[in-house]
Order: C-alpha cells, then sequence, then structure tokens
C-alpha cells in the first residue's frame, strides 16, 4: 500500500477501492487566486492550477467537490477526513461540499490552526490562522483520545486536589447528589483552536523548500487522533510530502497522489532520507518507467510487479513454480522473463509447464481457440515470435507474446556529467569545491538533489532535495568523501552519480 503515484487525483482516486482508507488529509490549493500558489512550475501544477482557475468560485467548489466525492467513498464507514483550507474558502467548501456529501450529522470538529508567522496587516486584523474541517464518515468514526490527549494543568484549578491509596490524582465531583471522584491522570483533549504548534520558519530543520510545507507536529496531531498503527492514510494532494513522511514515522500504511513530478520526486527523495532498517518499502508510480530500472531489478519482484500491473495473480513461491509465475484472472498461466530477446526454448519450455499446470484448463482453451498462456518479456527474438506463429497454424495451440512496454510506458532514464573545481582553502583552512551537475533528457531536467556524505548501503540521503541549476559549493576538512549526485527530468526518471574525493592538501577523482 505505500506508494506515491504520479498523476491527476481524480482519475487515480476512481480506480481505488470502496471503502479501503481509515483517513484522508488534504491540504487543497487555496482559493486566493494568485500565481504564488505555483510552486513546483511544473507542467503537471500549471495544467492543475488552470483548470482550478477557468471561472471563479463555483468553478473552484465544482473542482474540489468531484475530488471529495470520490474520498467520501473510498473512506472505510470508521473513518475520518480532514480538510485543511483558509479564509478565501472555508464557508463554501464547508456549505457546498462537506456539509453536502458527508452530511451535517458527521462534522465532527471546525478546528483553527493558529500562528504568527506570516504578513503584517494595518488596516484590519491580521490573518494568522488555517481551518481543519473534520468530518466522519458514520456516528461510528474510530478515535484515539489517549493519543492525542496533553497534560492537564492544574495550576488553576480552584478545588483541592487528593490522591488516592495508588497515588492518582483526582477531586471532588458532586453529581445527582453523589459524590464521584474525577480524576486528573488522563490527560485532557487541546481545544478546537491549536496554538501549540507553529508554522515553519525559514530555518526549522525539517524544512524542505516547499513554501506552503505544514509542520510535522500538525500531521502528527491529526493522524494519532484518528488512526492507528496499520491503518491506511491518504493524501490527495501530497505537495512537500509531510502527511507520508508523518505516516511512515508513526507505521501506518500510506499513499500520496500529486499531479507534480517534483512534488512526489521531493516526497520520494524526503521518506528515503528518514528511513532505515525498520521501515517499509515503498514504490512510486510515475507516467513512465526507466529500462534500466526495470531490466536490472530484483528478477522475483519484478515477475511480482508486472504480473499485478497486467491484472494477473503472481505466484508467491520463488522456487517449485514450475516454470509458471503466476496468472490471469481467468486462471490462464503467465511466465515472465526479466530479459530481451527471448529465445524459441522459452516457448517451448512454457508449454509443457502450461499443461502441467492446468491440463483441463489448457484443453478447453486450445479447444476454443483460446490463449493456453501469456509470455512477458521486454523483447522477443525471431526464432520465439516464428514458433509461436507455427503451434498456432499446427497445432492449434495460441501463445500470447507480451512486451513489457505493451503493460507500462517505458523510456530512458536522463543522463548526467558532474564536474568540480577546487577553489582552495578558506580562512578556517577547510577546502571549498564547486560541483557542476549537467543533465540531459529529452523530457527536460526538473531538478538535482545533493548528498554530501553519501554512504551506499544506506542508499541516497538528500541534504539539497531542490537544485534547479546543479551547481553547489561545499566545504570539506580533510579526508574521505564520497558525494552523490541525482538528476530528475520532467517525467520524474532520475539518474544517480557518485564521485569519490580524498581531500589532503589536494583533491583527487
Amino acid at each position: 500500500m505505500n506508494k506515491l503515484i504520479l498523476g491527476d487525483n481524480q482519475e487515480i482516486l476512481r480506480s481505488l477501492e470502496t471503502e479501503s482508507v481509515d483517513l484522508i488529509y488534504l491540504d487543497p490549493p487555496f482559493f486566493s487566486n494568485r500565481n504564488y500558489e505555483v510552486i513546483w512550475g511544473d507542467e503537471g501544477e500549471v495544467r492543475s492550477f488552470q483548470d482550478r482557475w477557468s471561472g471563479g468560485i463555483d468553478h473552484y467548489i465544482a473542482w474540489l467537490k468531484e475530488r471529495v466525492i470520490e474520498l467520501h467513498r473510498i473512506l472505510k464507514p470508521t473513518g475520518s477526513i480532514f480538510l485543511h483550507c483558509d479564509w478565501h474558502a472555508d464557508a463554501y467548501i464547508r456549505v457546498f461540499i462537506l456539509d453536502k456529501v458527508f452530511g451535517e450529522e458527521n462534522f465532527r470538529n471546525e478546528i483553527i490552526w493558529c500562528y504568527s508567522t506570516g504578513g503584517r496587516a494595518t488596516k484590519f486584523y491580521p490573518k494568522k490562522h488555517d481551518i481543519l474541517f473534520w468530518y466522519s464518515k458514520s456516528k461510528k468514526y474510530n478515535f484515539y483520545y489517549n493519543n492525542v490527549a496533553v497534560e492537564r494543568d492544574t495550576s488553576t484549578m480552584h478545588e483541592p486536589i487528593l490522591y488516592d491509596s495508588k497515588g492518582k490524582p483526582y477531586q471532588r465531583n458532586i453529581k445527582n447528589g453523589k459524590e464521584y471522584k474525577y480524576y486528573l491522570d488522563k490527560g485532557v483533549l487541546p481545544n478546537d483552536w491549536w496554538t501549540d504548534i507553529q508554522a515553519l520558519n525559514p530555518s526549522a530543520k525539517e524544512r524542505i523548500g516547499y513554501p506552503t510545507q505544514k509542520p510535522e507536529a500538525l500531521l502528527e496531531r491529526i493522524i494519532l487522533c484518528a488512526s492507528n498503527e496499520g491503518d491506511i492514510v491518504l493524501d490527495p494532494f501530497v505537495g512537500g510530502g509531510t502527511t507520508v513522511a508523518v505516516a511512515d514515522k508513526l507505521k501506518r500504511h500510506w499513499m500520496g497522489i500529486d499531479q507534480s513530478v517534483q512534488a512526489v520526486k521531493v516526497s520520494e527523495l524526503r521518506l528515503q532520507k528518514q528511513q532505515d532498517l525498520f521501515s517499509k518499502p515503498f514504490t512510486v508510480q510515475l507516467h513512465k518507467y526507466d529500462y534500466d530500472t526495470l531490466r536490472y531489478s530484483d528478477a522475483f519482484e519484478f515477475e511480482t510487479w508486472i504480473i499485478q500491473q497486467y491484472d494477473g495473480t503472481p505466484n508467491t513461491k520463488q522456487r517449485g513454480d514450475k516454470g509458471i509465475d503466476g496468472k490471469t484472472r481467468d486462471g490462464v498461466p503467465i511466465q515472465v522473463k526479466r530479459s530481451d530477446n527471448v529465445g524459441r526454448n522459452v516457448v517451448d519450455n512454457f508449454v509443457s509447464a502450461s499443461k502441467r499446470f492446468d491440463k483441463s484448463l489448457f484443453d478447453k482453451n486450445s479447444k476454443n481457440n483460446k490463449a493456453i498462456g501469456y509470455i512477458i518479456a521486454f523483447s522477443f527474438g525471431k526464432g520465439a515470435i516464428q514458433e509461436v506463429a507455427r503451434l498456432k497454424n499446427q497445432d492449434n495451440l495460441i501463445i500470447q507474446l507480451i512486451t513489457v512496454e505493451e503493460i507500462i510506458p517505458i523510456a530512458k532514464k536522463p543522463k548526467l556529467t558532474v564536474n568540480f573545481e577546487d577553489l582552495g582553502l578558506d580562512n578556517k583552512k577547510l577546502r571549498e569545491i564547486e560541483f557542476t551537475a549537467t543533465g540531459k533528457s529529452e523530457a527536460g531536467i526538473e531538478f538535482y538533489a545533493w548528498d554530501f556524505n553519501y554512504n551506499g548501503s544506506e542508499g541516497f540521503k538528500a541534504q539539497i532535495m531542490i537544485d534547479k541549476k546543479g551547481k553547489q559549493t561545499h566545504k570539506f576538512k580533510t579526508g574521505d568523501y564520497q558525494i552523490a549526485v541525482k538528476v530528475v527530468d520532467n517525467e520524474g526518471l532520475e539518474n544517480l552519480e557518485v564521485i569519490k574525493l580524498k581531500v589532503n592538501g589536494e583533491v583527487k577523482s
């Protein structure tokens, strides 16, 4: 389930299973009619911005409502949705979208998130808050009090605090003429106005360079209150990736969607940076897939993945599968070859394997002129193609040869070269080096990312996530270093180059 998806969230949401998600957080673009909403500037985001602004508030509400309708469908009966907005359209969103789709009876809270950052005002009170509308799917919704309760402030209490035999604090409470113990050790829920979570300042450690990035503490409170470990959290406007990053840390399953290549790739870098040995794997679904990455990936993982993309069921056994890697929905066997130019011998062996797999189905499909099996590969040689034709004409056996590119679109990853120049020692005797990365891709280059302390066993941990120019200057003490740079193109495909440096009076590559 842990997945980043590049694409129009409306189309992707329509493909998701009904009542399959536990919690939804969305921070859609605000109705501010300002070009600063275009943050990344890539084609997908600009196109989405133009779609929203083709016609006033009514058009914006219609654009958002059709997505909220899909979100309501995929939310579990016990699930919740938190919609983040501001004063530009909050009334319209509540009345014309959330009340209509979720029902007024399922309104839970209007949460005011207060902050002090941003501009000043002299002719009206400064607008220093956002709004979070919380609606549940039904009245039987999940809410985890203990996950979000904060320590109770007892300093302003008028009644005396007493302690029971176990040392638990309480106060006396008289109700209906009877005395009850009102225990104080459970903590108390925050009010529906949140002043204890500040917006990110420019130098915040978690800041990645995304202008409207929300603090992790905000998403942590939302995720903790309405989901449990193992639940599924969805963010259909993933932006800078805060929701999925926090969900991953809190051991939730998650899915993030965005129409911007940069949003998806920066979120991927952010997740990679925080992952450790205990982190769950995740996938990134792009418009196109890199040939080299697929062609030289783990064979069993590729078999499983490509069969799923073909809408089949993969074989869970890595050994003893008798040459069959999966089957279609109709039970017809599938074999996957993670190679090019597949030859005739593969076809010959597959015929025997298909007959052993299910002889009655084999005979039935042969009699009814249906495929007895499917072979998936990157390409097929002349011998395989000729043998498939002979089997069909002479033996009435139909085998479908399917190339990977017929299932998913394939492209070549961008090329990357990196040069550096020694700028000498600074006044602290640190060696200053300027790096220049140059990427080339038919799709166009989107951005570069840098890891100045690269460790191959730990993977790429970006220190600079968004570099539009491909130029960085870094200072080094004496020692050995590995510097890695990634280039990402407009399709989301990437390439990695690693430079090894020995800094000891001189620089060597």
